[in-house]
């Protein structure tokens, strides 16, 4: 007879359990097997655990937690537990220990965030992608339109210039056409002269500017349009368009400068050439008593300008 004949396996589980000094519940906390399947150990009641697998699985742990070796236990009552596939009970053995099923419990949880994750993810691409389009095309209008607007430009400076050159030729050949205006002198006695204004403007405005005190007048041969005295200044006197001739009466002369439409007047040419009609003379007489000559000479003073004629050709 075996020592353990006529000792039952859930008394040696109980006497284990006591030697150690766990309760029950002591017991469920660690191996995570309900209390009532504990009691049904201990009473051999293997009828009520969930199934005949289960029945080696529990002995097992229950003996492993209260240092009883599990696998010689079962193999020592194998013949008074149900039968069970060898390969089911290491399976399930393994599935219910707290270490396996802590590890398979985290694989699982990290597949299922992984897998919750996917649509997120898959979402998120989805917007960078839509965003990065959006982007892209945006960027692409972008240089168009600043091309485009390039080449408008200089589309724009070109025809400008064009424009600008066309302009200035057009301007260039006006004034090359415009008959250049020009003073004749007809006569000049030394205080009265004449002189013709070749292709007068249209504007004959007289100007009249001085550099000390001067007394000037302007007319026409119908009316007086100015006199007056300036004293370092200038007057601008308006002339009718349709007038032929005018007459400037200058009081001083080397003080006064004349522009009529804005061409100067050459009264310091008028006046060197009236400088220049001056007269000398020369005297001699004979003395018989000394038997000597003597001679005299005299010098006429140049005459200064005093009236001018312009006549509008």
């Amino acid at each position: 007879m075996s020592e353990n004949e006529g000792t039952s396996i859930g008394k040696t589980l109980r006497d284990a359990r006591i030697a150690k000094g766990f309760t029950l519940d002591d017991l469920q906390q660690t191996t995570k097997i309900q209390k009532r399947y504990l009691i049904a150990i201990e009473d051999e009641r293997f009828e009520d655990l969930p199934g005949d697998f289960y029945v080696r699985a529990f002995i097992k742990q229950y003996a492993d937690t209260v240092d009883l070796d599990g696998s010689e236990l079962l193999n020592e009552f194998s013949n008074k537990l149900p039968n069970t596939k060898t390969q089911e009970y290491v399976d399930k053995v393994n599935e219910d220990n707290p270490t396996t099923r802590s590890t398979q419990r985290k694989a699982e949880d990290r597949y299922e965030n992984i897998r919750r994750r996917i649509p997120v993810i898959a979402a998120i691409i989805v917007v960078i992608l839509v965003l990065g389009g959006i982007w892209y095309a945006s960027s692409l209008h972008s240089e168009r339109s600043t091309q485009d607007n390039i080449d408008s430009s200089s589309v724009s400076v070109s025809g400008s210039s064009s424009e600008k050159s066309s302009s200035k030729a057009k301007e260039s050949s006006s004034e090359s056409k415009e008959p250049k205006v020009s003073f004749e002198t007809t006569s000049n006695s030394g205080t009265a002269a004449t002189l013709e204004m070749k292709n007068a403007p249209k504007n004959k405005a007289v100007k009249i500017t001085t550099t000390g005190n001067a007394w000037t007048s302007v007319a026409t041969t119908s009316a007086t349009l100015w006199s007056g005295t300036l004293a370092s200044s200038s007057e601008t006197v308006k002339v009718p368009s349709a007038t032929t001739q005018l007459s400037i009466t200058l009081g001083s002369v080397d003080n006064t400068a004349i522009t009529i439409g804005g061409h100067k007047v050459p009264l310091t040419k008028l006046t060197a050439a009236s400088s220049s009609s001056s007269t000398s003379a020369t005297t001699t007489s004979s003395s018989s008593q000394y038997g000597a000559s003597n001679t005299y000479s005299s010098s006429s003073t140049s005459a200064k300008l005093s009236s001018l004629t312009i006549v509008f050709k």
